[in-house]
């Protein structure tokens, strides 16, 4: 039983690594907020990325993308 396909990809390519467009996401939504703390800009980072885990049509998107194929062969 196969369980585990690796697949060889370019040294650098952002354009293939679903987690860039969380990062772009997150980045995009927190553009033109201030906040007076590390601690609360923490909170807000978290609140945002929680957000995200519930919307899947979302997560998605950010993997179709990427235009690779994550089924199994």
């Amino acid at each position: 039983m196969v369980w585990l396909t690796v697949y060889q990809l370019p040294p650098y390519a952002p354009e293939l690594n679903p987690v860039e467009g969380v990062w772009s996401h997150l980045k995009r939504s927190l553009a033109n907020l201030t906040k007076h703390s590390l601690d609360q800009l923490t909170a807000l980072v978290k609140t945002r990325l929680k957000r995200m885990q519930y919307r899947p049509r979302l997560m998605e998107g950010l993997i179709a993308k990427t235009g690779l194929d994550f089924q199994p062969p």
